[in-house]
């Protein structure tokens, strides 16, 4: 008789495999390190199987900042869930054939292809973005549409999510789609943990502006933090920009500038941007009545969470509900 054990094998993580070529930028690759890579002892799980690969056994990073040694190579890309490709600030240097075949196979088996920055213009050499919704730092959108005219670029938003191909615009906008995906992957109270330990905001909407102008240095007294405390704190209250406002000791309009120029948004889109959030995590503990949910969030009803839920999170609160509440 077979006493071999009946238990289904573990499952591995979602294995993320970053490209990494010459010249690539140390900071996005950083950014996907500090996301995807590091171990989560306080999750008690590990969230992603991250790897690194290139096409030489050296790689020499922009501008000859340092030189990468000792990772795997292209082969590695044939194993990935996620498959990050290589940005870099000579956008008008073909990337190599090799690499773009390993980023065309990744595509043909179903892999999600993500590019940060003028990793688009990877994704673009490759094939795999015409007829695609894509971004990229703004700076170079022109340069983008002259050679890749069958892409449809999207210019000022800080991260365009086309299904299985995601990219993100200028360097900090990384963080924002790194975490966006290990929201879509893992849910809030996930993503909420990850970007405290990056101190970093963890929700920013993909279509707020790539450039958020700073004309003259803020002072202590322009600081948002403590209106945005107070208004966290009451999530389950009717709250108006004027409420907001007032204790700002501000003009509705003033605040409405602070918002723009701080956070790239608005009060009300911030306000509810706050309340989805507080709602995934509450479905995500376990919370079964979606009016009560509602309720707590100041949304109102259960079918205006609908509505929010699947504008913000891509998924209704069923779905949500059965895609990550523990």
């Amino acid at each position: 008789m077979s006493h071999e054990s009946s238990q289904p094998p573990v499952a591995r993580p979602h294995r993320v495999v970053v490209i990494v070529d010459e010249n690539s930028n140390p900071f996005e690759l950083g950014c996907a390190i500090e996301v995807f890579g590091l171990p989560r002892p306080e999750l008690g799980r590990e969230l992603y199987d991250f790897r690194l690969c290139s096409p030489e056994p050296r790689t020499l990073m922009r501008d000859g900042f340092y030189t990468l040694t000792g990772v795997a190579d292209l082969d590695a890309a044939e194993e990935a869930d996620t498959l990050i490709v290589p940005n870099r600030p000579d956008i008008e240097v073909p990337r190599r054939p090799a690499l773009l075949d390993a980023v065309r196979r990744a595509h043909g088996r179903g892999a999600r292809l993500v590019g940060f920055c003028s990793g688009a213009f990877t994704l673009a050499e490759a094939g795999v973005l015409d007829g695609r919704r894509a971004t990229a730092h703004w700076r170079w959108a022109e340069a983008f549409r002259a050679r890749f005219p069958a892409v449809r670029l999207e210019e000022d938003v800080l991260f365009v999510d086309d299904g299985d191909i995601l990219t993100s615009a200028g360097s900090a906008a990384a963080l924002d789609l790194g975490l966006y995906l290990v929201r879509r992957d893992h849910g809030a109270e996930v993503v909420n943990a990850v970007s405290r330990r990056l101190v970093f905001a963890a929700h920013r909407e993909g279509g707020q502006r790539q450039f958020i102008e700073r004309p003259v240095p803020r002072v202590a007294e322009d600081s948002l933090a403590r209106v945005l405390a107070w208004a966290q704190a009451r999530l389950d209250q009717a709250l108006t920009v004027d409420d907001l406002a007032a204790v700002a000791t501000v003009s509705a309009a003033t605040l409405h500038r602070r918002f723009r120029t701080q956070l790239g948004t608005t009060p009300l889109a911030w306000l509810t941007s706050e309340r989805v959030a507080l709602a995934c995590r509450l479905i995500e503990r376990g919370e079964p009545s979606l009016e009560l949910v509602a309720h707590r969030c100041g949304i109102g009803t259960a079918a205006h969470l609908r509505t929010l839920m699947r504008r913000h999170t891509g998924l209704s609160p069923s779905e949500y509900r059965r895609r990550f509440s523990s």
